[in-house]
């Protein structure tokens, strides 16, 4: 179960963190490019370990521990990067701050109710909030440098990254408390439990 490749996508996302920090740390053009293209590539797995579960009939109680755990670890780990060496742009920490609040809401929410047998399902809009999440990250360890890196001279990725952040913010706002209200119907009405 550990190498059904579906598994090794997700920990190749775990593995990733380390090189990530490293290539934020330090603070080179070049390097900004690399934590770019390494956070893309760990985003696909994100995306590419699911498909291959499903079409391959890999599907397993491992990966479902792990997709979430390694999802959470690199957007946690590249927002307090970002946040440890100003890379955010002017106010740019105010929707870190509600990301991580909600992740840390979301998995208690869904460790409580996995104890009671009961799943939080993703929704579509947490899809769109994953996925504008992951590129304003992207944009944000590129940066600027890293623009003028590819070519890219004019493009304000740092800019464009921040604006995509607070609307990940936003959505994270609707997704976290649609869980919450989700959830708290199970813990105020715990007959609704199957």
């Amino acid at each position: 179960m550990l190498t059904d490749l579906p598994n090794v996508l997700t920990l190749s996302r775990i593995a990733a963190i380390p090189l990530l920090v490293l290539l934020v740390a330090l603070r080179a053009p070049l390097a900004d490019l690399l934590a770019a293209l390494l956070f893309a590539l760990a985003a696909i797995t994100d995306w590419l370990d699911g498909q291959l579960a499903r079409s391959r009939r890999q599907l397993s109680d491992l990966g479902r521990m792990l997709d979430p755990i390694a999802d959470k670890l690199l957007v946690g780990a590249t927002l307090m990067v970002l946040v440890g060496f100003h890379r955010l742009p002017p106010f740019g920490i105010y929707p870190a701050i509600v990301i991580m609040l909600r992740e840390i809401l979301v998995s208690g929410l869904r460790e409580y109710l996995a104890g009671i047998r009961i799943g939080l399902p993703v929704t579509k809009l947490a899809k769109w909030k994953t996925a504008t999440q992951m590129v304003s990250l992207g944009l944000l360890l590129l940066g600027d440098s890293g623009a003028r890196v590819l070519g890219f001279a004019g493009f304000p990725a740092t800019a464009v990254g921040g604006a995509l952040l607070w609307i990940a913010a936003l959505l994270t706002l609707v997704t976290g408390w649609d869980y919450l209200t989700a959830g708290l119907r199970h813990v105020i009405q715990p007959d609704l439990a199957p």
